[in-house]
């Protein structure tokens, strides 16, 4: 019986173990090194860790989308980022079972973008762009959204990287409620949110804003937005870091 006991013990901690390294396989990209949690433990399905050149993802077989998009978004990158003209290259992502990830021909005439949660006017470079055109990196999103409210949110997180120095960032899906619907055999968010945390001000918070044409964004505490999305974003912070609201700076749409 002991030993039966000591072996569960033992698998037990190699599980937490394994867990444990894979959240953390890409660490430069979460703050203190730490990755997301899931607090709803039915989003961890047929999920995996992809690790690119300025940012991390974790996707779901599920969805076939990302559930968050993580990157250090610096001063420097947005800079060279600038320079950078831009080259489509939507592609399916390899590393995923096929069964699991999204394809080409899901978007294909549905009507929604190929929306980015990293975005590419974050890339530095040619291969960080290229890597940015995954579609595990891809959600459908509505595209009056898209390059509206959403391309707004984008650029004013950019300003602040510049005068800031650095943020950490984190970006996704939320499916909220059970009226849920498909293109293809990807599952379309009701929102989206993206975080922004400032080590500067050790300070964060959160844009919101529901997947539709014509709609406004909202702000809270990145413990307002764990509690809407089941996702411990950042767990390297306190309950009362949590709720410390980064001052977010307005965002602009852009004139149709």
């Amino acid at each position: 019986m002991k030993k039966q006991n000591f072996a569960a013990a033992l698998l037990s901690l190699a599980t937490s173990l394994a867990t444990s390294l894979a959240l953390a396989s890409c660490p430069a990209h979460y703050v203190d090194g730490k990755a997301p949690e899931f607090l709803n433990q039915k989003l961890a399905a047929n999920t995996q860790e992809l690790c690119y050149g300025v940012f991390g993802i974790m996707h779901s077989g599920v969805t076939r989308t990302p559930l968050w998009a993580a990157e250090r978004l610096t001063a420097a990158n947005v800079e060279l980022a600038r320079d950078l003209d831009r080259e489509n290259s939507f592609h399916p992502e390899e590393r995923l079972p096929r069964q699991h990830r999204a394809e080409l021909s899901d978007y294909a005439r549905s009507g929604y973008d190929r929306g980015h949660m990293v975005p590419n006017g974050n890339m530095p470079d040619r291969k960080t762009q290229h890597e940015s055109f995954t579609l595990a990196n891809m959600v459908p999103q509505n595209g009056d959204n898209n390059r509206q409210v959403w391309a707004g949110i984008e650029q004013a997180v950019r300003k602040l990287a510049v005068k800031e120095g650095d943020l950490y960032v984190i970006t996704g899906p939320a499916f909220i409620g059970s009226d849920l619907r498909k293109i293809g055999n990807v599952l379309v968010p009701t929102h989206l949110y993206k975080v922004v945390y400032s080590p500067r001000q050790r300070a964060g918070g959160a844009y919101f804003v529901e997947n539709q044409p014509d709609v406004p964004y909202v702000t809270m505490t990145v413990a307002e937005l764990e509690q809407k999305i089941g996702i411990n974003l950042l767990p390297s912070l306190t309950p009362q870091q949590k709720q410390t609201m980064l001052k977010l700076p307005a965002v602009k749409t852009r004139k149709r």
